[in-house]
């Protein structure tokens, strides 16, 4: 059943649960996603980004998620790093449950504008909004945010914007970054400003870039041609404590993307007579059904749904 972001993310915070929110660009994806909030008994936002309402169309993903969403898990369809009106107005146009709008990039005063806009418009269809402050390094779709121009959340400014805005969630940055090759150095997260953040936000916190790059599904994707070298994600004990601070949105796309590949690949190599797309595809379902699972069972939202 289709719900609304905000429906989900408040009792996530109240648990001390994260909520997984997944990026989608096709029906595998989709069923894989499903198919493992259900095993899991999970609840599950599934999102699209700007660049896959590019690739596949917002019709398309539309109508496949309200397909997907016809069980009993509750579902949100969400808008994911909407930084253009024109997207928002779009997911909203088409039964989107939630959308975020991200302003990372812009002035202060310029975001605060924008968003408390993208609310009102959102409140009057009966969605929730994601709001962003801090910017969220790396590159992921058509988001790219330069490690240098990159800056981590003022606790205090956060409480003030969330405020001001009317904002149902917030997206901070702690130290994640966007796409595979997260880290070079240290890998922890700032867990001790995110418990500041906490403090004085109360909305439910969301959390960007958090893909572990599994080094399993990393593995097999090497095995089979893959050069992926030094990348590598946020680690598992991270995610756990910054859950018990307050995040209870986790958004990942990475180890999607990864698992996608990885099957696709090994597909390609251990089926070579095969023309059936539907046979080759088949790994890659299977692969991101499983690192689905995990990600519900470390997120601790597996068995939420009775």
């Amino acid at each position: 059943m289709l719900v609304t972001t905000k429906k989900l993310l408040v009792v996530a915070r109240e648990k001390k649960y994260a909520v997984p929110a997944m990026n989608v660009n096709n029906l595998e994806a989709i069923k894989a996603i499903i198919s493992a909030a259900e095993k899991m008994r999970s609840p599950v936002i599934i999102q699209t980004s700007e660049g896959a309402i590019e690739y596949a169309g917002i019709e398309y993903l539309a109508a496949m998620i309200r397909v997907a969403a016809k069980g009993k898990i509750p579902v949100a369809m969400h808008l994911d790093h909407g930084k253009k009106l024109e997207y928002v107005r779009m997911a909203l146009a088409n039964g989107y449950t939630s959308v975020m709008f991200d302003g990372s990039a812009l002035s202060e005063k310029d975001n605060l504008r924008i968003t408390k806009q993208v609310v009102k418009m959102a409140h009057a269809k009966g969605a929730s909004v994601e709001a962003e402050i801090g910017a969220i390094a790396g590159i992921e779709d058509f988001v790219s945010v330069e490690e240098k121009d990159a800056h981590l959340t003022n606790p205090e400014q956060a409480a003030q914007f969330a405020k001001e805005t009317g904002c149902d969630s917030l997206a901070v940055a702690i130290g994640t970054a966007h796409g595979a090759y997260k880290f070079k150095g240290k890998t922890h997260l700032d867990i001790d400003r995110l418990k500041r953040i906490a403090k004085l936000v109360k909305l439910p916190i969301v959390l960007h870039g958090a893909s572990g790059v599994m080094e399993d599904v990393k593995a097999i994707a090497e095995h089979h041609g893959a050069k992926l070298g030094s990348a590598r994600g946020v680690l598992d004990q991270d995610i756990v404590a910054a859950i018990k601070q307050g995040v209870a949105k986790i958004n990942i796309d990475t180890d999607l993307r990864l698992a996608f590949t990885a099957g696709m690949r090994e597909a390609v190599d251990d089926l070579p007579t095969v023309i059936d797309p539907r046979k080759l595809l088949e790994p890659s379902t299977l692969l991101m059904r499983e690192v689905a699972m995990r990600k519900m069972k470390l997120f601790g939202s597996a068995g939420r749904v009775k």
